[in-house]
């Protein structure tokens, strides 16, 4: 594998990382691992979840 191509590998892995794309497949693997029978949400519904989550877990706020 060419150095330039390493490169390319380590910077696409740093921007998935840092933009959460990979929350998705990590959530993905734990639910086919701990629950093999359910059915998998898209990323559609993935994304709707865990705002949802995020909304219901949030502080007050202020404004």
């Amino acid at each position: 594998m060419s150095t330039m191509r390493k490169m390319l590998d380590a910077v696409l892995w740093y921007a998935r990382e840092l933009t959460g794309e990979t929350e998705y497949d990590r959530y993905c693997e734990r639910r086919r691992r701990h629950h093999p029978h359910a059915p998998v949400p898209t990323r559609r519904e993935y994304q709707r979840m865990r705002t949802a989550q995020r909304e219901c877990e949030a502080p007050g706020r202020c404004c």
